[in-house]
């Protein structure tokens, strides 16, 4: 039996840089607030508070370029989609990012946007609790 334990290798190396840079990336959340699709389009909110990471100020910048949607944001950072979208959740609780919901008249609204509604009017009143009755 031939056992080593020589040092690991570079790609598990990188695995392991990757994994510990999205923990610190996302303050080691895994979860976003809000329930964002791969595609739900990203457009520009007011201005980000300061203190921002570099990834969040990146995805601000992105959206005041043009409207993306959440996967293209990714990609262009680099960066795993639920990262991104522990991020992008952040983002639209401070405003600086906003959910863009187009417009189609005659057709029902979608779940999209009762969500992009359901975050605008948590953000506003965020002490408030819902009562059944």
């Amino acid at each position: 039996m031939n056992s080593r334990s020589g040092p690991p290798s570079l790609a598990a190396a990188d695995e392991t840089a990757s994994i510990v840079r999205l923990y610190a990336v996302t303050d080691g959340r895994t979860r976003a607030r809000h329930h964002l699709s791969m595609h739900t389009v990203l457009g520009p909110g007011r201005r980000p508070p300061r203190g921002m990471s570099e990834e969040s100020v990146r995805i601000v910048e992105l959206c005041r370029q043009r409207r993306r949607p959440l996967v293209e944001l990714a990609g262009t950072l680099g960066l795993h989609v639920a990262a991104v979208t522990v991020l992008v959740s952040d983002l639209i609780d401070a405003g600086a990012v906003n959910v863009h919901v187009p417009d189609t008249p005659g057709k029902e609204r979608d779940v999209q946007m009762l969500q992009a509604l359901s975050a605008a009017l948590k953000r506003r009143y965020s002490g408030a609790t819902a009562e059944a009755g």
